[in-house]
């Protein structure tokens, strides 16, 4: 079963006191199992996003934990800054991350503002998911008025708190209140204009976010409002959909920004934000120069962008992720006001910061070293991976090389969408590459487990013989991917760049033999298997992937020949 895991992104309302924010943030680590992923703070905004992880139960102590350090260290009579605020700890958004769905995630939602609300007597407001009214789900609606404005929200019945007192006691005074969500993953992201104007960056803020300006007769700025039947204003829709937005200045860079939430990447991703943002910009006189992401961004989003710009560009989309993240940073000039660190900004990357190490992740001397040490692992599997990964990145390059030749830019696409290929063969088999050592370390354990009753016999054997078919699948796996890899640099001898002839044929016979080398452990495992019909059906089916691999390599030596 997947393990449950939520983010827990809460925004506090200090940026400048480097020793309370740190003080804060790493409160979360005394609680066992959470892990601090990010500590990102303003300035100018006076705030600070914090982003940690883990499951559920311990995310919400953690979260309690830093609510109730933050009540104490943080006196709201004396804040200021350009971002909204009402509490110390203004927001305290949980997301869904894995294994667990957005409405699981609202109950502990419901179950942290409770807690809050009895133990720390500070009144909040769920909202998102976790709202229960309707008028409640939009952040600035519960925050309107801000900390400035709670002595008279509090006690108005249209907006008596979720949990916590219903008054602006000497206690609230200090701590002000919290609204509490669960909500969809957001990404926080301002954009920088080359001006100093708040006035037109909001602008470019009303044009873009999905809430739009309200609609004025006469005069779009000044004019009265329209209003409807409802006696609620009429508003003009903004270019955007799931897109709040803001512009302020940032006395800290000495530019406007535009602030976005963008609350669902699925309808309007980063790198759209960015561009739409760029034309508006122009349009009125101005220039976005650049961009900055609050927080942390999945993975597939920096990848998303990448694609797109290299779309744009007519350019292959088959390159290696990392390339793809710098196309990424410069197109969305993720780095014009700071340095900009995958490493500490993409959310997979911080979870893994701490995983062991990989073989794939040592340097070509270190694995050939530890290849030729006493360890029977890695062995023979993992190098067939590896050989079959080169295999692949070598059709990858001259498809590449293919979709940027001067003279063949009608058949970009054509040539990219082979070197994507190659690079989805490229990375299960480096996947592979471990999982084969892997999988001979489960059948080490296996023989290691007592066996000193008929039980314990019986337990060893059963967990032998599940751990050697696993080790007799993974090479069959890198038999089948190899194999089937075959195809793209088959393709890129025949149709690829003339002078990349010997390269794509080299690739071909990487792969050829990675599926032999991975044959020959496919059969050295399945031959100590109790059960003989799993055996001999995956044996045959080997059998059929080795023939017609040496059958692609005869042709591949023949064709290269003839054009030599």
């Amino acid at each position: 079963m997947q393990k449950q895991l939520i983010e827990c992104v809460p925004n506090i309302s200090e940026g400048r006191n480097t020793e309370k924010i740190n003080t804060i943030a790493h409160i979360v680590e005394t609680v066992k199992g959470v892990k601090l992923l990010d500590i990102d703070p303003g300035k100018a905004t006076n705030r600070t996003v914090i982003t940690f992880v883990g499951e559920p139960e311990q995310v919400i102590e953690a979260a309690f934990k830093l609510i109730k350090k933050a009540s104490e260290l943080i006196d709201m009579r004396h804040q200021k800054g350009e971002h909204p605020r009402f509490g110390a700890t203004d927001v305290c958004p949980l997301v869904p991350i894995s294994g667990i769905t957005l409405e699981e995630t609202a109950k502990y939602a419901h179950k942290l503002g409770d807690r809050v609300g009895k133990e720390l007597g500070i009144p909040g407001y769920f909202y998102e998911t976790a709202a229960k009214e309707n008028k409640r789900k939009n952040l600035a609606n519960c925050r309107a008025g801000e900390y400035e404005g709670l002595p008279k929200k509090l006690i108005n019945p249209e907006w008596k708190p979720d949990f916590g007192p219903a008054e602006f006691n000497d206690s609230v005074s200090k701590t002000g209140a919290i609204a509490i969500s669960a909500r969809d993953f957001l990404i926080a992201y301002n954009i920088n204009l080359n001006t100093t104007s708040t006035r037109r960056a909001n602008a470019i803020a009303f044009d873009m976010r999905e809430a739009g300006r309200i609609k004025r007769e006469g005069n779009p700025i000044t004019g009265k409002k329209v209003i409807d039947n409802n006696g609620e204003p009429v508003r003009i829709p903004g270019k955007l959909k799931a897109v709040k937005g803001i512009g302020w200045y940032i006395e800290e860079y000495g530019i406007a920004q535009i602030s976005y939430n963008l609350t669902n990447i699925s309808i309007t991703p980063m790198h759209i934000a960015f561009d739409e943002t760029a034309k508006n910009a122009e349009e009125r006189g101005l220039r976005v120069t650049g961009s900055e992401l609050v927080g942390l961004i999945p993975l597939k989003a920096m990848l998303a962008a990448a694609d797109y710009f290299l779309e744009k560009q007519q350019r292959s989309l088959g390159i290696s992720e990392n390339e793809k993240i710098k196309i990424t940073i410069k197109s969305l000039g993720l780095d014009d006001l700071k340095p900009f660190n995958p490493q500490e900004k993409i959310i997979e990357y911080v979870l893994n910061k701490d995983a062991s190490k990989k073989l794939i992740d040592l340097s070509l001397s270190d694995f050939a070293d530890i290849t030729a040490s006493e360890s029977v692992a890695p062995g023979g599997g993992s190098i067939a991976a590896y050989t079959g990964a080169l295999g692949a990145a070598l059709g990858a390059m001259v498809a590449n090389l293919s979709s940027h030749k001067a003279g063949w830019d009608d058949k970009w696409k054509y040539y990219s969408d082979w070197a994507e290929k190659g690079q989805v063969f490229k990375t299960k088999l480096l996947f592979l590459v471990d999982e084969d050592t892997n999988a001979f370390g489960k059948i080490i354990d296996g023989f290691r487990m007592p066996k000193s009753t008929a039980e314990e016999k019986e337990l060893r054997r059963q967990a032998i013989e599940v751990a050697t078919k696993y080790a007799t699948e993974i090479p069959f796996q890198v038999m089948e991917t190899a194999y089937n890899s075959m195809e793209v640099m088959q393709t890129m001898v025949k149709e690829g760049l003339p002078s990349s002839l010997s390269d794509a044929a080299v690739g071909v016979l990487c792969a050829r033999t990675a599926v032999i080398g991975a044959y020959f452990n496919v059969k050295i495992n399945a031959k100590d298997l109790k059960d003989r019909n799993f055996a001999q059906e995956i044996i045959a089916k080997a059998d059929k992937i080795y023939n017609n691999a040496l059958r692609v390599e005869k042709e591949v030596i023949e064709f290269v020949n003839s054009k030599m």
